[in-house]
């Protein structure tokens, strides 16, 4: 048996976590998208107004790809074990993923509509396939599926430069998470599955790119200890710099002309910068008392992935304590940081009496019946 890397664990948790940086907005403004985006920011910006993108700008799209990439390691560590093991590939992943499926379906009905585990297990069927076939099938998929995605990207944004592109209204949306049950919610997540997984479906190749490239970034050694891995590391921080943060900070213009090539394309170069900036934190203070508590985390993030979404909705929600629709930026970042804080307990309190987290176990659970 192999000895767990804590750094993937870590890089993990603060990923998991970080999701939740996002999403905190949709849910505190009642599922308005546009909270998320400048389409709406035509003048200048105010203090709330800034602080809100501020946060985005750090961790929109960057931590759910930081997420993805993980995803991506995980994936390539199953095949390694399965190789070592003799058992064939990919086998009994496929359960696996097809739970990840069932999960996110009903995480997508009972929770929010905008879950991404949905999405993570029909990429992982599909990588797992390319995985099986070779380093050069990985190198060529990678170059096809991100060409395409870009140049997809690029269209849609040379359209909107000449057509006023909107997200349309979300009162109707606003009203259902501020004054419906958690029928209603459900029953409406039901009624506009298909038109509620557009991006689930649209981020596909993206994710399937970001899955390959954790492959590639663990067969290369970059999560390695050694110099080589820590030199790959610092290569990182480097690119994240010179070119992730300038493209990032295009999600300051407002009118939402970049939030597109921003989210989809711009954010997992700073994904990247954040693998080698945390590496080098946590190398340089290894012994700080959070990580440890964010390994913990990682090695449940599925787990915490679920329970910070199921408590965002009872806090912000109509039917739970109400508190979405008119709280200011810095309260929201409060709410997310109290959020976080409590998942970080609940995963460090949870591992001391379990050796999975709760979702883990049932899935565990599930597959070692279909292994037999």
């Amino acid at each position: 048996m192999t000895k767990r890397i804590a750094l993937l664990d870590i890089l993990r948790g603060f990923a998991v976590l970080g999701t939740l940086g996002t999403n905190i907005w949709i849910f505190a403004h009642l599922g308005d998208l546009t909270v998320i985006t400048t389409f709406h920011q035509n003048t200048w910006w105010n203090f709330d107004d800034f602080l809100r993108m501020l946060i985005l700008f750090l961790v929109n799209g960057k931590l759910l790809g930081l997420l993805t990439i993980m995803f991506g390691v995980g994936l390539e560590l199953k095949y390694r074990q399965a190789l070592r093991k003799g058992n064939t590939w990919p086998g009994v992943y496929i359960w696996t993923s097809l739970f990840l499926m069932a999960e996110g379906l009903m995480h997508f009905l009972f929770v929010m509509e905008y879950d991404i585990l949905m999405s993570y297990g029909i990429t992982a069927i599909i990588v797992a396939i390319i995985v099986k076939k070779g380093d050069k099938w990985i190198k060529y998929t990678m170059q096809v599926i991100g060409s395409l995605f870009i140049a997809v990207v690029l269209l849609i944004f040379i359209v909107s430069l000449n057509a006023q592109v909107s997200l349309g209204s979300f009162h109707d949306v606003i009203s259902l998470y501020q004054n419906g049950t958690w029928f209603d919610q459900v029953q409406y997540r039901i009624n506009n599955l298909l038109p509620l997984r557009i991006e689930a479906i649209f981020i596909i190749p993206m994710n399937i790119f970001l899955f390959l490239l954790g492959v590639r970034l663990m067969r290369i050694g970059a999560f390695s200890p050694h110099e080589h891995g820590k030199k790959i590391r610092s290569r990182f921080v480097k690119i994240a710099l010179l070119i992730g943060v300038p493209l990032n900070l295009l999600i300051f213009v407002p009118g939402g002309l970049f939030d597109l090539p921003v989210r989809y394309v711009f954010a997992p170069i700073l994904s990247i910068g954040y693998i080698g900036l945390i590496s080098i934190v946590v190398e340089k203070w290894e012994h700080f008392w959070l990580w440890k508590r964010l390994e913990n985390v990682g090695k449940m993030s599925l787990s915490i992935y679920v329970t910070q979404n199921i408590i965002a909705s009872i806090l912000f929600y109509g039917w739970g304590i109400g508190l979405g629709g008119n709280l200011h930026s810095f309260t929201i970042i409060l709410i997310w940081f109290m959020i976080c804080i409590f998942l970080i307990l609940f995963a460090t309190l949870w591992l001391k009496k379990f050796q999975f987290g709760p979702v883990e176990t049932v899935r565990k659970i599930i597959l070692s019946g279909v292994k037999k």
